[in-house]
This record gives structure tokens, C-alpha cells and sequence, in this order.
């Protein structure tokens, strides 16, 4: 449905009630992350149930991933076409269409079509959710607000595990979908209510050749990824897609360099020429890359495999970290409002960095609280990263470009998802003495993760020390190159 221009109001406008609607867009944000790794756990009842292989059951993880790096490069497109509330609603019915199919589904092939759909419909909301705070928010209370709406970012994949293994282990896995059901409806509901404000919209039309490019662009690499995390060789079935992949990539970047030229780009890629926002890009796709691999890829892994513990224990043993990063978003926030991005930035990456060390250290007599305080400790780390990066990016912005500037974070996020979790496991994979990761197998891996968090600590001064200024000087839309 083509927007029109009633749909457009100033935002001081007194039908623009910031705070509910944000709460609302964070309500829906969680529900929908939430779902992102529900399934970690899974995979063991999925296996059983449906009759299938682990390496195909894998799917229903790397496939959301991949299915998140083909739509987010569009929604750049879609925060400057589509209304607030057009784009809300439209993104959480997807995602309940995809619940419902999830919960009915009879075989693997309608579980992992519910699993493409939901992420077609998570794609979209953390991009509006982020426009919408720096857009609605003043400049001096971006910090605490974005760490209030950033905890969903962190916070709801890190409490999947511990949910995914308590319904597993209590109802089945059906139970999973029938569960966010429901909560979905309800967001869905009070939204209906509540989400009025409009977004400045720029009625560019939709260039067909740079959809195509994207989704053969970022589904290529990634479903090459994917494949190799489950065949641990680098066949055709790998590299193919993958070049394929990295070549329609180069073409879509140098379409996108052309159409920005007169503001028709799909996704406008001038965020990167500004070089506060691509620090904190980089510094950002790297500390999500190690939070995918160790929450959902290898700490789970090893409290299974190593610790022999079960599905609800092993979410349970996560759980605290979770909790943690989410009493800390906020203050992070607030310190990063107050002393800028460097000061808070510096000491989270050190204490990633000690974290993956220890992690490093893990064998079969490790105490499972050893592993439960360094992954405390890994999260608080994560806490003084996420919140700061994320809002010194957009801010280095002007607000033409906040939202292609949300869909190139949440872009490279995904992709170095996507990466962590096939290189991980593989890995952890051939390092191990047999076809399943075990002990020193994971252990490799871990150093692996060290290795990045220490890349972190050594880029980390780089990021801007100064309080967040409003807009960056960056280049005028007719002067881009």
C-alpha cells in the first residue's frame, strides 16, 4: 500500500507520543529476537522428531540468518517509503504468519519456511525501532534510550536458550511457537493503538536490480557459509554460492554508488564515508560475531558435550549473562550520554577479551560456575559495547541517513553471524579427535574467539572520546560521489 501524504506529521506533533510508541516497538523487537535462538537447543528433539539429520535440522538456525541478510539491505528502502505504522504492522503480521505455520508445521520443510518468514518480519523491526529513537529522541537522551531499546538487540537472543530448553524439555518444541504466539498478538494489539508516528518518506521508486543483487549478494555468502559449517569441506557446494555471492555483492555496491547520486538507492551506502560510523561498524559486527558464537554456538555446545548438562540446564547456565546485560543497557547508555563513546568502549572490550580467555581455559572439570561467571562477565562487556556503538554510528549521521544507516549495522551483523557460527563450528569440528566437537575441539575454537576480542581492545581507541555530537558532516545527497 502506497503511504500518502496524510500519514505525515512533523514530530513534535502532540499524535506523537514518543515514549508508549517506543515501548511498543521494543515490545515487539523482543518478542521477535527472542525467537532468533529459541531454537538453539533444540536441535537434539527436532532431530528425533522429524526424522532428519542434524546437519539438515541446522537449517532451521543458519537459515533465519540468512534469510536476515537478504531482507535487511531493502530496509533502508522500506524506512523512507513506508510509515512507521505501516511498516510496523506489516512486520509483526509476517512474523505471527510464520509463528503459526512454525507451530503447525508437519515436517522439516514447513518449520523451516515458518523460520524464513519470521525473519523476513524480525528484519525490518530493529531497523524502525533504531530510526525511530533517533529520530523521536533529543540528541542529549539518545544514550540511555538507545540502551533501553538496545537490550532487545542482546538480551532477547541470550534469554532464548534458557526458554528454548525449559519448553523443549517440558511441552516440545511445537510449544516454542505456540508460546510466542500469543505475545506477538498481544504487541500487535496495543500497537494498533498506540503506533502513530509517521517517518519523513521519500517516494524513491524500488530498483529491481539491486533487489535481485542483494538477495543473490548476501543469501550467496551466507548460504556458502552455512553449507560449510554443516560439511566442514570447502567444496563446490561452499565456494560456489559463495563467489557468486561475493560477486553480486560488488555489483550491488557499485549500483548502490550510482544511485545514491540522485537519493533513488536502494540501500545508500554514504554512512560508510563518514569515519566515526564506520569504526564503530566494524567494532559492532565484531563483538556481535563473538556474542552469536559463544551464547549460541559454543558455550552450549560445550555445557552439553563437555559438562554433560541438559537442555533447560545448559539455557539455565546462560541465563544470568542475559540478565546482567540487560540491568546494564541503560547505565551504559547514561555513561556514554555523559563521557562519550571511548571511555565506555575501552574497558568493555578488555573485559570481552578476558572473558574469551577464560572461555579458552574450559575443560571436562571445569565447575559449571567458572562458566557461568565468565559468561557474566563476557555480558558485561557486551553491555559497554552495544548500547554505545549502536548510537554512536547513527548519530555521527544526518537523519536523511538514519535508516540506511540502521540497515547497514544490522546487515553486517547478520553476515558476521553467519560467518561466527560456520567457522566455529568447524573449527571446533576439526580440531576435535572425533566427528563431534568435544573439549580440545572447543577449546580451538575459544582461542579463535580470543583472537577477535583482542583485535576489539586494539581498535577500541579509535572510537570517538567526545560526547555524541547531533549530526556529522558528511556528504549533501547531490554531492555524493
Amino acid at each position: 500500500m502506497i503511504p500518502t501524504t496524510t500519514d505525515v506529521k512533523p514530530p513534535d506533533s502532540p499524535e506523537v507520543h514518543t515514549g508508549p510508541l517506543i515501548g511498543v516497538l521494543v515490545g515487539a523487537a523482543f518478542v521477535m529476537f527472542l525467537n532468533e535462538t529459541v531454537l538453539s537447543v533444540a536441535v537434539p528433539a527436532l532431530t528425533r522428531d522429524l526424522h532428519a539429520t542434524a546437519a539438515t535440522v541446522q537449517w532451521v538456525i543458519s537459515g533465519y540468518f540468512v534469510a536476515m541478510a537478504v531482507v535487511l539491505p531493502v530496509t533502508g528502502f522500506l524506512l523512507e517509503r513506508f510509515s512507521v505504522r505501516r511498516l510496523f504492522i506489516g512486520s509483526l503480521t509476517v512474523f505471527i504468519a510464520g509463528a503459526l505455520i512454525g507451530a503447525l508445521a508437519p515436517g522439516f520443510a514447513f518449520l523451516l519456511t515458518a523460520r524464513i518468514v519470521q525473519a523476513a518480519g524480525t528484519a525490518t523491526m530493529v531497523p524502525l525501532l533504531m530510526t525511530s529513537v533517533m529520530r523521536l529522541v533529543p540528541p542529549h537522551r539518545r544514550g540511555a534510550t538507545m540502551g533501553a531499546t538496545t537490550i532487545v538487540v542482546a538480551v532477547a537472543p541470550a534469554l532464548g536458550p534458557a526458554l528454548g530448553g525449559a519448553v523443549v524439555d517440558g511441552l516440545g518444541w511445537r510449544w516454542i511457537f505456540w508460546i510466542v504466539l500469543p505475545l506477538a498478538l498481544a504487541v500487535l494489539a496495543v500497537g494498533l493503538r498506540v503506533v502513530r508516528a509517521p517517518a519523513p518518506l521519500h517516494k524513491a521508486p524500488l530498483d529491481i536490480s539491486s533487489l535481485a543483487l542483494s538477495v543473490i549478494g548476501f543469501g550467496g555468502i551466507l548460504y556458502g557459509l552455512s553449507v560449510l559449517g554443516e560439511t566442514r569441506a570447502a567444496g563446490p557446494e561452499v565456494w560456489a554460492p559463495a563467489a557468486a555471492g561475493a560477486c553480486a555483492v560488488a555489483l550491488f555496491v557499485a549500483r548502490q554508488r550510482i544511485l545514491q547520486r540522485t537519493d533513488q538507492a536502494l540501500l545508500d551506502l554514504r554512512p560508510l564515508t563518514d569515519r566515526a560510523f564506520t569504526v564503530a561498524l566494524v567494532l559492532a559486527a565484531l563483538m556481535f560475531l563473538v556474542l552469536i558464537v559463544t551464547g549460541t554456538v559454543l558455550l552450549p555446545l560445550y555445557l552439553q558435550s563437555v559438562l554433560g548438562r541438559s537442555s533447560f540446564a545448559a539455557g539455565m547456565a546462560l541465563l544470568p549473562g542475559g540478565l546482567v546485560l540487560g540491568i546494564l543497557g541503560r547505565p551504559a547508555g547514561s555513561l556514554f550520554d555523559r563521557f562519550g563513546a571511548r571511555r565506555v568502549v575501552v574497558p568493555g572490550s578488555i573485559a570481552i577479551a578476558v572473558a574469551l580467555a577464560l572461555y579458552a581455559s574450559f575443560g571436562g572439570g571445569t565447575p559449571l560456575a567458572t562458566a557461568i561467571g565468565a559468561h557474566v562477565l563476557f555480558m558485561i562487556g557486551v553491555s559497554l559495547l552495544m548500547t554505545p556503538l549502536i548510537t554512536e554510528a547513527l548519530s555521527a549521521l544526518p537523519e536523511h541517513l538514519y535508516g540506511h544507516g540502521s540497515a547497514v549495522l544490522n546487515t553486517m551483523q547478520q553476515v558476521a553471524a553467519g560467518l561466527g557460527t560456520a567457522a566455529s563450528v568447524t573449527i571446533a569440528t576439526l580440531a576435535s579427535a572425533g566427528d563431534t566437537p568435544d573439549a580440545k575441539g572447543l577449546r580451538v575454537a575459544f582461542l579463535c574467539a580470543t583472537a577477535i576480542g583482542v583485535v576489539l581492545v586494539a581498535l577500541a581507541p579509535f572510537v570517538r572520546g567526545h560526547p555524541t555530537r547531533e549530526t556529522a558532516k558528511i556528504a549533501h545527497p547531490q554531492e555524493a560521489p
